[in-house]
């Protein structure tokens, strides 16, 4: 059975990375003691899976995990779990699949909130018509690096269709935070700090990079070009 679950990932342990987290609920399931499945073979491992790994440094709210597991109630499975998982990771929810997809191929979509200074105070009025002149541009380019072999090779990409929206949710002098839903997946790609980073290029905000803080609110499949929560 797959065990589908929510998790949230704060504070301090924002900086635990994709493999070390995998490593640690690999040990809670452990000392809880719930019946997690195993791949067969010379060198066996736990069959579960993260969808949409977070870069380092960003909390979240909201994380989806695919677990291969003999029933287990899931209340108790959360309660178990949760007794042995640091107090700024903790599973929040879960449901049992009728049909196995997996979390990584579901996420199509991030949802930010984003906080940066500015150098100086704007009104929410001239920050809107900032925000909506950037969007309403035909092109909104970044430039990647890619590997190709051994090298890496610079990849110019239009990333305006990447970006699903942008909302001011709070103005504070001339501390700023955004909602913004960002492309997510296999379909595409857009990591908050390369957003921010032609929003400050393209625009008269003189954002202080070193004062950018993220968080992800929300994970979100697409079908049909609507989207919805996988669990």
């Amino acid at each position: 059975m797959i065990l589908r679950v929510a998790f949230n990932k704060k504070n301090y342990l924002k900086y635990i990375g994709h493999l070390d987290l995998m490593r640690l609920f690999h040990r809670s399931f452990n000392r809880a003691g719930v019946p997690i499945k195993y791949s067969e073979g010379f060198n066996p491992h736990p069959k579960f899976s993260i969808g949409n790994p977070l870069s380092l440094g960003i909390e979240s709210e909201e994380e989806y995990m695919d677990i291969d597991i003999d029933y287990i109630p899931v209340d108790e499975f959360i309660k178990k779990v949760n007794a042995v998982l640091p107090n700024d990771i903790q599973i929040i929810r879960g449901k049992y699949l009728e049909k196995e997809e997996a979390i990584a191929s579901l996420i199509a979509w991030a949802f930010y909130e984003i906080n940066f200074n500015i150098d100086q105070k704007k009104e929410k009025e001239i920050l809107e018509d900032i925000f909506t002149k950037w969007l309403s541009q035909e092109e909104i380019i970044i430039t990647r690096l890619r590997k190709k072999g051994k090298k890496k090779i610079e990849k110019e990409e239009n990333i305006k269709s990447f970006i699903g929206n942008l909302v001011i949710k709070e103005i504070r002098d001339t501390s700023i935070t955004i909602d913004s839903l960002l492309r997510s997946g296999g379909n595409g790609n857009l990591k908050p700090l390369d957003f921010i980073e032609a929003l400050d290029r393209d625009t008269c905000l003189n954002i202080d990079m070193d004062s950018v803080t993220t968080k992800r609110l929300a994970l979100y499949a697409e079908k049909d070009n609507n989207i919805y929560k996988p669990l």
